[in-house]
């Protein structure tokens, strides 16, 4: 199992510290959440703090999109070092999936698609052989500290069973109330990768947690 530790609940005022902290801690990626108070209730940051800390980590900075119109930006992120951009399929984020994923991919980037908890996994069906990555959403975007909502585990599994069926190279993420006490369930629905932010950020040990969903037992 992949762990990309979320800075969304991270202190701003020492965000360099708290990269390095994860880098060393074991993260397989390092997950930066964009949000424009318009797509999602809140605001967090964008492409100059994904910039900033690039310089602080080698990992893959695994950035999602929640942000109208994402064509607009995406050459701004990937210039600042995102490896991978995912974007929502939901309108009105976007109206040309298609056209966006093969621009991210066009700059050397991983493409993924996020799918909030009502949005059903047959969106996907005609874009699997265009994206790398797919991110379940276990909680409804905007905001940190919310609990996994369950049904996910059957859209999970069912996410999982598309890609096995077409043998095709993409990551499942699941982003949303991760924590040691449910990660099993969730590796057995099919995931390859989570999104873990309170769990590691308001840990005494990052660095145990991360080991924990890593072994998901």
């Amino acid at each position: 199992m992949k762990v990309s530790p979320s800075i969304l609940n991270a202190d701003f005022s020492c965000i360099a510290d708290t990269v390095k902290m994860l880098d060393a801690a074991g993260a397989d990626w390092i997950h930066c959440d964009v949000m424009d108070g318009v797509f999602v209730p809140s605001i967090s940051f964008g492409a100059p703090i994904i910039k900033a800390i690039r310089k602080h980590t080698k990992k893959p900075l695994d950035v999602h999109l929640m942000v109208l119109t994402p064509e607009t930006c995406i050459d701004e992120f990937a210039e600042a070092g995102a490896d991978i951009i995912t974007i929502h399929q939901e309108l009105p984020s976007t109206v040309h999936l298609h056209r966006v994923l093969r621009r991210i991919k066009s700059l050397g980037k991983k493409a993924g698609v996020a799918l909030n908890p009502a949005t059903h996994p047959d969106t996907l069906e005609y874009i699997y052989d265009d994206i790398d990555l797919v991110l379940v959403m276990s909680v409804n975007p905007g905001y940190g500290g919310q609990s996994f909502i369950p049904a996910a585990l059957r859209k999970i599994e069912t996410i999982a069973s598309c890609i096995s069926k077409r043998k095709l190279p993409v990551e499942l993420e699941v982003d949303g109330g991760i924590s040691p006490a449910n990660i099993r369930s969730i590796q057995d629905a099919g995931a390859t990768a989570v999104v873990a932010g309170s769990a590691v950020i308001n840990s005494p040990d990052p660095a145990d947690v991360i080991r924990q969903l890593q072994r998901a037992n």
